[in-house]
C-alpha cells in the first residue's frame, strides 16, 4: 500500500511523543496535555444519562440539534451582543477541533498562504499544509507576553495571503490580545480582504477578573470571521465531543455538507448534554475558579526557582515558561526531567520552532497538592543537576 504525498508530509506531534515517552515510566506526574480533570457541572451530567435512557442515541441534523442551536445563538448574543441564525449561521461539530479544520478547509485553496501567530496549537499548521496551503509563522516575543504584533503580520500579507489564525486566549503561552491591538488587526483585515478564523476555545478560562475580546465585534468584521469554539474547557467536557462555529451562512452551508461526508454529526446524547450546559440552571464558576487557583500554586512555586521564568499566566491552564537559565534548550529540560524525575511536560519548540527552543509548556490540570509534587521533583531535578557539576569541576 502507498500512502499519498499529503499523509507523508504530516509532522509526527512532539507533544505525544513526549506523552508516550511519559507511559514507559511509574509514578509520572503528567503535565503534557489540556485534559481537564475537573467533572463536567452535575446537571450537565444528568442530561446525558437521560438522553441515553431515553434513547436519543441515533443521528441528528449534520449541523447538529436546532435545540442547540438556538441556544448556542442566545449564548453568541450574550457574549458578542449579536443575532445569528441558528439554521443557517452555526454549526455544531465533533469538538471545536472539527470545527477548526472544517473552517479552514472551507477558506483555503492549494496554494494560499494562512497567517498564525506563533508559539501556536500544532494542528492549525498541519492542516494548513494538509490542504496543500502554507502557514505563515509570525513570531511573537515574550517581551510583549507573546501578544502578536500587528505590523509583524502586515510584513507577511502577500497576495497569496487568504486568512489569520487567531488564538486568543491563547495555547501555549495563555496569551490574550488586548482590544486595541484587536482594533488594528481588524484594519488589516479589511484592507487586504482577508478572512479570519478565531479560535476562542479558552475564552471562559480568564484570570483576575479578565474577560477577552473578540475580533468578531470590531466593525466589518462578521462577514469575514469565524468563531470556533466548544464545550471541552470551558465546561470541562473534552471527552463529550462538542464545539460550535459560528460564520456566515455560505461557509456554515459548505461545513455542514463535509461533516456529511466525514462524521454525520456530533454525539446526540453530547449534544443534549450541551442544551443543558448552555441553560440558566448551569454554574460552569467552579472551572475557572479552579484552574485560577491552580495558576495561582504554578506562580507561587516559580518563586522558589529562580531558573525558571514566567511572563505571567493571564488565561488557559497553560503555563509556558523560559528555562534558558538551566542551561539547557527545552528539549533537553523536558527529556533529562522525564527521565531523571517523572515529570512529563513539552518543551516549547514543539511550538513554533527554534525561535521557542528555550521554552516549555505545562498543563496545570491536575490539583495543587500534585502541582506542588511536580514541582518538588523540578526543584530536586535542579539542584542534583547543579551538584553533579559541582562534583566535575
Amino acid at each position: 500500500m502507498k500512502l499519498s504525498e499529503r499523509a507523508l508530509n504530516l509532522t509526527p506531534s512532539e507533544p505525544r511523543r513526549i506523552y508516550d515517552a511519559a507511559q514507559k515510566y511509574t509514578g509520572v506526574i503528567d503535565l503534557t496535555l489540556g485534559d481537564p480533570d475537573l467533572p463536567p457541572p452535575q446537571n450537565v451530567r444528568e442530561a446525558a444519562c437521560r438522553a441515553i435512557e431515553a434513547g436519543k442515541t441515533r443521528y441528528s441534523a449534520n449541523a447538529g440539534l436546532i435545540e442547540l442551536r438556538r441556544a448556542i445563538a442566545e449564548d453568541a448574543r450574550k457574549e458578542y451582543g449579536m443575532t445569528f441564525d441558528p439554521a443557517s449561521e452555526i454549526i455544531v461539530t465533533v469538538g471545536a477541533m472539527e470545527s477548526a479544520y472544517l473552517s479552514l478547509w472551507s477558506l483555503l485553496n492549494a496554494g494560499d498562504e494562512a497567517i498564525i501567530p506563533a508559539p501556536y496549537w500544532i494542528n492549525y499548521g498541519e492542516v494548513v499544509k494538509s490542504l496543500g496551503a502554507k502557514p505563515v509563522f509570525v513570531e511573537t516575543r515574550p517581551e510583549d507576553a507573546f501578544v502578536v504584533r500587528p505590523e509583524e503580520i502586515e510584513k507577511r500579507i502577500t497576495e497569496r495571503t487568504r486568512l489569520l489564525v487567531l488564538n486568543s486566549p491563547a495555547n501555549p503561552t495563555g496569551a490574550v490580545i488586548p482590544g486595541e491591538t484587536l482594533d488594528r488587526i481588524a484594519e488589516l483585515v479589511r484592507k487586504y480582504d482577508l478572512s479570519v478564523v478565531s479560535d476562542e476555545i479558552y475564552s471562559h478560562l480568564a484570570f483576575d477578573n479578565r474577560k477577552p475580546e473578540s475580533i468578531l465585534t470590531r466593525p466589518g468584521m462578521r462577514e469575514r470571521t469565524a468563531v470556533v469554539t466548544g464545550f471541552s474547557k470551558r465546561y470541562a467536557m473534552t471527552g463529550w465531543r462538542v464545539g460550535w462555529t459560528l460564520a456566515p451562512a455560505p461557509m456554515i452551508r459548505v461545513m455542514t455538507q463535509m461533516t456529511e461526508n466525514i462524521v454525520a454529526c456530533a454525539p446526540l446524547p453530547s449534544q443534549y448534554a450541551a442544551i443543558e450546559a448552555l441553560s440558566d440552571r448551569t454554574d460552569e464558576s467552579y472551572i475557572r475558579r479552579e484552574f485560577e487557583k491552580r495558576r495561582n500554586c504554578v506562580l507561587e512555586e516559580l518563586k522558589t526557582i529562580p531558573e525558571i521564568t514566567s511572563t505571567g499566566i493571564p488565561a488557559t491552564f497553560y503555563a509556558f515558561l523560559d528555562v534558558s537559565r538551566t542551561g539547557m534548550s527545552g528539549e533537553e529540560f523536558a527529556l533529562e526531567l522525564l527521565k531523571a524525575k517523572q515529570v512529563a511536560l513539552i518543551h516549547g519548540s514543539a511550538y513554533g520552532g527554534a525561535a521557542y527552543r528555550n521554552f516549555i509548556r505545562i498543563a496545570f490540570t491536575m490539583d495543587c497538592s500534585e502541582l506542588r509534587k511536580a514541582f518538588a521533583r523540578i526543584r530536586e531535578f535542579l539542584a542534583e543537576r547543579q551538584a553533579g557539576k559541582g562534583d566535575r569541576q
